[in-house]
């Protein structure tokens, strides 16, 4: 069964001109390769292609009026027109977006071209990187002109064929060498080798077919992203010259501090300073975790300054995933530093009773310390 081009751009069988290549300029946007790399958008983007290819040339498109498929006849095959061309991406295919002859396509610049990427450095709380947020940015990027729709000419011009080279974006000159003359072909200079001009430039982009401008984009920032992460808004970037498409902009996360909590990986880590009697006596404590949950921690009696204590599946989500990493709590035993002579008198009792009177740290420990074992080496023991 013969291919049915019109199909695949979407419009009907007596669609003009205009409307088959503003069909065709939407969807190359959406499925070329540049804007989206998968599989099935590739495909899409080379049926899009070869049917604007056959309904645009005269000849192909009253082959297929007669109910008949021009690479099914020996005209060209799949080896000519678009079957040949590949992704060249832009200076074969996309004269259909604003115009340009038929006569050395091949060897012209495109007027249009793909854009670039941005980067947006945003700052994110560690509640907002750890559990995800949508958010609203501001972003000043290029933008297609509203004033020619990227075509970069006046209201009622068209872009015209260069006068120069003819339309070929080249020209030839005859050059005498030591070998005798020779053809020389070089870029054009009055239409920078795109074989065409813009006799009368849109005055709000100047020909460019693109203008700067601020704008809002919306982005999902999934939970568990960390510092320094990118995250790509596809077609979001910088319009192309001559309105081509957008590249992609880049989120780049940068988490800001946090009072209580430090993150290292899917853990959290904070600190608690405990008295010297809850330390040595025990106790219970409530802690706020990040996500507002209370966590009732039990210490042990005798606790030490240093001691940590470990909740599991406390910390922060991990990317893509919905198990979470720890929270470490980090235990720090206050000494008084001013007692009355009451509790001094307390104490001087207590140290005496547990025969901890004096410089008790001197002493060294029946296992033998850091401290006895560098003595005994050096005596020989």
């Amino acid at each position: 069964m013969p291919t049915d081009y019109f199909a695949a751009l979407g419009v009907d069988k007596n669609a003009s001109p205009a409307e088959i290549k503003k069909a065709y300029r939407k969807l190359a946007r959406d499925y070329h390769p540049d804007v989206n790399p998968s599989p099935e958008a590739k495909e899409r983007f080379r049926e899009v292609s070869r049917a604007y290819e056959v309904l645009t040339d005269p000849e192909k498109r009253r082959i297929v009026d007669l109910g008949g498929d021009p690479y099914d006849q020996g005209r060209g095959g799949a080896g000519a027109g678009f079957g040949n061309a590949g992704f060249g991406g832009f200076s074969d295919i996309m004269d259909a977006f604003f115009g340009g002859g038929a006569g050395g396509g091949r060897q012209r610049k495109s007027r249009v071209r793909p854009g670039a990427d941005a980067l947006l450095p945003v700052e994110l709380t560690l509640e907002e990187t750890a559990f995800g947020v949508h958010k609203e940015f501001a972003v000043e990027t290029a933008i297609v002109c509203d004033s020619c729709e990227g075509q970069g000419t006046s209201p009622g011009t068209t872009i015209a064929e260069c006068g120069t080279c003819g339309g070929r974006g080249e020209i030839q000159a005859v050059q005498r060498t030591l070998l005798g003359q020779m053809m020389v072909s070089r870029e054009c200079h009055a239409c920078r080798g795109t074989g065409t001009i813009i006799p009368s430039p849109c005055a709000k982009c100047g020909g460019d077919g693109r203008v700067r401008a601020r704008r809002t984009v919306s982005a999902k920032i999934p939970a568990g992203v960390e510092d320094g992460m990118r995250i790509r808004l596809a077609g979001q970037g910088e319009v192309g010259p001559g309105g081509g498409p957008a590249g992609d902009l880049y989120i780049e996360v940068h988490e800001l501090p946090h009072d209580i909590f430090t993150r290292d990986g899917d853990d959290l880590h904070c600190r608690v300073t405990l008295p010297m009697t809850s330390a040595a006596l025990g106790t219970s404590l409530e802690l706020t975790n990040l996500d507002e949950s209370v966590e009732d921690l039990e210490i042990k009696a005798g606790t030490q300054s240093g001691d940590k204590m470990t909740v599991r599946g406390k910390g922060v989500p991990r990317l893509r995933s919905s198990v979470r990493g720890d929270l470490v709590v980090h235990l720090e035993v206050r000494t008084p530093t001013r007692l009355d002579a009451e509790q001094t008198k307390l104490l001087t009792d207590l140290a005496r009773m547990r025969g901890e009177e004096g410089e008790a740290s001197t002493k060294a420990n029946p296992a033998g310390g850091l401290f006895s074992r560098m003595r005994d080496a050096f005596h020989g023991r």
